[in-house]
C-alpha cells in the first residue's frame, strides 16, 4: 500500500437503506449487542433507521463509551491540589503549574489504524492528540510516544516500524511541535497488533481555557477546518473489535491527515478563543461530528439542530450517516455567542480554513439532523454518551492458569553464567535496550527551542516554560512484560518508574494520563489483567499523589490466531521543576567520581530482559518491588539533588544495573570500575531488574556530606566503584572499552534494519 497517496475506499450503503428502519441483523453487523439493540428501540420508542443505528453503533462502541471499563476507571484517584479539571470533565487533563499557568496533557492510542496503514494510522494519532490539547486553548509544546511491535527480524515488523515512525515524524515535524521522548519495545505478541500510543502536552494561562460544552438556545454551531470526506467512517467501531484477516476491508476506518492544515487550525483556534466569542469547542476525533455534538450537548444539558448538507464536503453524494460518522482530520466544532458570527468567520477566513454554520443550539436535549430539509435522525444526546445513558457492564474475570505457574519460578533453576561479558554484549545490542537513535533522529526535538534534554541526557524529557524559571518534566513508561507476569504489581511499577524518572531529573511528579491497551474484555482472563492493572495503578497513584487526569482505553488488541498482546497500561506522567537549576542529568562527568547505588540490591532476575532473551524464560513473576521502599527512595533522591550532592542520577530499569551504568558512561565517553556483592549472584547483581534502585555519581570531596545525608534517610546505599577514563571493569575483569560498547549500542538497530 502506498503510504503517501492513500485513497479511502467508498461505502456502499444506499440512501434508501439509511433512511429505512433496521433490524437486529443490521445492528449486529454494526457491532451492537442484541440487548443493546433492544435498549435502543426502547429509548427511541420505535425501530431506529439506519442513520440512527449507525450513530448508536459508534457512540456505544467500547472506544467511545468505555462500557466495559468505566466501572473500574471510576476507582482511580482523580483529585489533587493541582487539578484544575478532573478526569472526564474535558478533552484532556488540566494541572496547575502555579504563577497563573496550567498544563494540558493527554495520551491516546491509534493501534488498529496503524496495524493496517502504519503511516496514516500513526500520523493521524499525532494529529488527534494535539487537537485534544489546543481545543482547550493550550498551545502544544511537547509530544511523546510509546511504540510496540513484533519480532524485529521479520519483514512485516520492519515495514510497520518504518511506516509508523515516518508517520509520526512527518506529521509532528510539519506541525511544528517537538517530539521529546518515548519508548520502543519488541515482542512476538505484538506481531499482528502493534501499539501506537501518542502523548501531547501544552501550556495555557489559567482562566483562559475553553470547555467542550454547548448552551444558549439559538447560539450558532460552526464546523471549521478541513472539509469532510469518507475517511474514518465507523472508525470507533473498527477500533472496538479484533484484528482479523478481513480487517483490510475496514480501511475506510483509517483517517488521512494533513499537518499543514492542523497548523493553520491551531493558530486560528487559539486566536478565536481570545475573542471571547466562543461558548464551547471540541475537536472531531473518534466518531466525528456525532461524538462532538453529543458530548457537548450532554455536558451543557442542551440539544442541537444540525443541517448536514451545510457541512463542507470534499466528496459528492455523501450520505447522512457518512457525514455524521466521518473521522476526517483537522476539524473542530465550535459553539459561538449569537451575534459574534462575523468575528469568527473573519479569523478562519484569514487562515484560509473552512468555516460554516451548520446548526444551532436548542433546548430539546436531543440531536436533530436534517438533510436538504428532511429529518434523517432524532436521538437523545445524553443517552449516547459516557456518564449518561450509554451502557455500562461489569464483566466477569478469572485468574489465568499461567499466573500460578509464574509464581513457581525459582532462580536456582537458571544456571549462573560465567561469561558475564557475553550477557552484557547481548543486552547492549538487543533492540529493547539499544539506542533508539534510528527512531529519534527522524523526529525534530528542537522545534520551539525549549527542549532541555536534546543535548543533556536525563531520565525524563524537560521542556522549559519560556519567560519563567519553570520546566515541565514528561515521561512515558510501561514494561508490559512485568504487567503480563503480574498485572497489579506490573502496573504499579509502571507508575513508580514514571515517577522515578521525573524525580531523577530533578522534578516533582504531579499527575498521570494513561493509555490502557488490552485484549478482548469479554475473555475473563484478559479482563482479570485489566482489573489487576487498575488496582496497581490506583495504589501507586495514591502513594505518589499523582491523580489520574484521563486517558484512553484500547481493548481488542489481539488477533484471531495470535491471541492478545501483553497487557500494556502505558503511563504518561507530568512533573514540574519549579526552578530549572534543579535539572539533573544521567551522565557521569569525569574520571575519579565515585559511583553509588541508592536502594537495595536483590537476588532477583524475574521478568528481566536477561532472563527473557538470553535464557528464553518467560514464565516467572514480576521483578522485586516494594511500594513503600520506592516512595522512600524518591524522597532520598530529592534531598540529594536539593543539596547538590550528586553530579549524575540515573534509575535502574530495563537491562539492570550494568545497562544503567553503561548509559551513564556513554554520553561523555568515560568508563567505570565496579565491584559486585558477594551476597548475590553476579547475573542478578548486574542484569536483574529489581525495582527501587538509582545510580548516582558524586565528587570525592562531597563524600562526607553525601554520607551524612544518606544516614538521615531510610533508603540503603552502597559504594559501587568509580568513573574511569575509558575502561569498563567489573570485579577487575575487563568488559572492553567504552568506545566499542558505545558503537555497538548506537548501531544495533541500524544493523538489524539493514540501514
Amino acid at each position: 500500500m502506498d503510504f503517501y497517496n492513500f485513497e479511502p475506499l467508498k461505502h456502499s450503503y444506499p440512501l434508501e437503506k439509511q433512511l429505512s428502519t433496521t433490524d437486529l441483523n443490521t445492528a449486529l453487523d454494526l457491532g451492537l449487542l442484541p440487548e443493546e439493540f433492544d435498549r435502543l428501540v426502547e429509548l427511541l420508542g420505535r425501530t431506529p433507521n439506519f442513520t440512527e443505528l449507525s450513530i448508536f453503533s459508534v457512540m456505544w462502541s467500547e472506544h467511545c463509551s468505555y462500557k466495559n471499563s468505566i466501572i473500574w476507571l471510576k476507582t482511580l484517584p482523580k483529585d489533587g491540589p493541582r487539578m484544575l479539571a478532573k478526569a472526564g470533565e474535558e478533552n484532556a487533563g488540566l494541572v496547575d503549574l502555579g504563577d497563573g499557568l496550567g498544563c494540558v496533557f493527554k495520551i491516546e492510542s491509534h493501534n488498529h489504524p496503524s496495524a493496517l496503514e502504519p503511516y496514516q494510522g500513526a500520523a493521524t494519532g499525532v494529529g488527534g492528540i494535539n487537537r485534544d490539547i489546543f481545543t482547550m486553548g493550550a498551545r502544544p509544546i511537547a509530544q511523546l510516544n510509546s511504540l510496540r511491535f513484533g519480532d524485529l527480524k521479520l519483514e512485516q515488523t520492519k515495514r510497520l516500524l518504518k511506516g509508523v515512525v515516518k508517520g509520526i515524524g512527518d506529521y509532528g515535524n510539519a506541525f511544528g511541535i517537538p517530539t521529546v521522548g518515548g519508548e520502543l519495545f519488541f515482542d512476538a505478541c505484538y506481531h499482528v497488533n502493534p501499539l501506537v500510543n501518542a502523548m501531547s502536552a501544552g501550556i495555557v494561562k489559567t482562566g483562559e481555557t475553553v470547555s467542550a460544552t454547548s448552551y444558549g438556545v439559538g447560539n450558532p454551531i460552526f464546523i471549521v477546518g478541513s472539509a469532510t470526506g469518507k475517511d474514518g467512517i465507523h472508525g470507533a467501531a473498527f477500533a472496538s473489535k479484533n484484528i482479523t484477516a478481513d480487517s483490510i476491508n475496514d480501511l475506510p476506518a483509517v483517517q488521512v491527515g494533513d499537518p499543514f492544515q492542523e497548523k493553520l487550525l491551531l493558530e486560528a483556534t487559539l486566536e478565536v478563543i481570545k475573542t471571547g466569542a466562543v461558548i464551547g469547542m471540541q475537536d472531531m476525533g473518534a466518531a466525528g461530528i456525532i461524538c462532538s455534538n453529543a458530548e457537548m450537548s450532554a455536558k451543557g444539558k442542551h440539544g442541537m439542530r444540525i443541517d448536514l448538507d451545510k457541512v463542507p464536503m470534499r466528496q459528492s453524494n455523501m450520505q447522512p450517516f457518512e457525514i455524521l460518522l466521518s473521522e476526517s482530520q483537522e476539524r473542530m466544532l465550535i459553539v459561538v455567542k449569537k451575534g459574534r458570527e462575523k468575528e469568527v468567520e473573519a479569523i478562519f477566513d484569514k487562515w484560509d480554513l473552512n468555516c460554516a454554520i451548520i446548526g444551532e443550539v436548542t433546548d430539546t436535549k436531543r440531536l436533530h439532523y436534517f438533510m436538504n430539509g428532511e429529518l434523517v435522525a432524532d436521538v437523545p444526546a445524553d443517552d449516547l454518551v459516557l456518564g449518561g445513558g450509554a451502557p455500562v457492564y461489569q464483566r466477569s474475570y478469572r485468574e489465568p492458569a499461567y499466573y500460578q505457574e509464574n509464581l513457581k519460578f525459582d532462580i536456582s533453576t537458571i544456571e549462573e553464567q560465567q561469561d558475564l561479558k557475553a550477557i552484557a554484549d547481548h543486552l547492549t545490542t538487543h533492540p529493547n535496550i539499544a539506542s533508539k537513535h534510528w527512531v529519534t533522529s527522524q523526529y525534530d526535538s528542537m522545534i520551539g527551542t525549549a527542549t532541555m534534554t536534546t543535548n543533556y541526557p536525563s531520565d525524563a524529557a524537560l521542556v522549559h516554560i519560556k519567560e519563567t524559571q519553570k520546566a515541565i518534566a514528561l515521561t512515558i513508561d510501561c514494561n508490559s512484560r512485568y504487567v503480563y507476569a503480574d498485572p497489579e504489581k506490573g502496573c504499579a511499577i509502571a507508575v513508580a518508574e514514571a515517577a522515578r524518572n521525573i524525580t531523577c531529573a530533578g522534578g516533582e511528579p504531579l499527575a498521570i494520563t494513561n493509555c490502557l491497551n488490552f485484549g478482548n474484555p469479554y475473555v475473563p482472563e484478559v479482563y482479570w489483567q485489566f482489573v489487576g492493572a487498575i488496582k496497581g495503578m490506583r495504589a501507586a497513584c495514591i502513594k505518589f499523589q499523582t491523580p489520574v487526569t484521563g486517558g484512553n482505553v484500547s481493548f481488542y488488541n489481539q488477533s484471531a490466531d495470535g491471541g492478545p498482546v501483553f497487557p500494556t497500561p502505558t503511563i504518561g506522567m507530568l512533573g514540574m521543576l519549579d526552578d530549572i537549576q534543579t535539572f539533573m542529568t544521567t551522565d557521569f562527568k569525569e574520571a575519579g567520581d565515585l559511583i553509588y547505588l541508592i536502594g537495595m540490591n536483590v537476588n532477583d532476575i524475574a521478568s528481566s530482559q536477561y532472563l527473557a532473551s538470553y535464557h528464553g524464560v518467560t514464565s516467572c513473576p514480576a521483578p522485586y518491588f516494594d511500594l513503600d521502599e520506592e516512595h522512600d527512595l524518591h524522597q532520598t533522591i530529592k534531598q540529594l539533588i536539593k543539596q547538590k550532592l550528586v553530579t549524575s542520577v540515573h534509575d535502574v530499569s530495563d537491562g539492570g544495573l550494568y545497562i544503567a551504568l553503561l548509559e551513564s558512561a556513554m554520553p561523555n565517553s568515560v568508563g567505570f570500575s565496579i565491584e559486585t556483592s558477594p551476597k548475590l549472584r553476579k547475573d542478578a547483581f548486574l542484569f536483574g531488574e529489581a525495582q527501587g534502585r538509582v545510580v548516582v555519581s558524586i565528587k570525592p570531596q562531597h563524600i562526607d556530606s553525601f554520607t551524612e545525608c544518606m544516614t538521615s534517610q531510610k533508603t540503603p546505599y552502597s559504594l559501587l566503584g568509580h568513573v574511569t577514563s575509558d575502561l569498563l571493569l567489573v570485579d577487575g575483569q575487563s568488559f572492553g572499552l567504552i568506545t566499542q560498547a558505545k558503537n555497538n549500542y548506537n548501531q544495533a538497530l541500524h544493523h538489524i534494519l539493514g540501514e
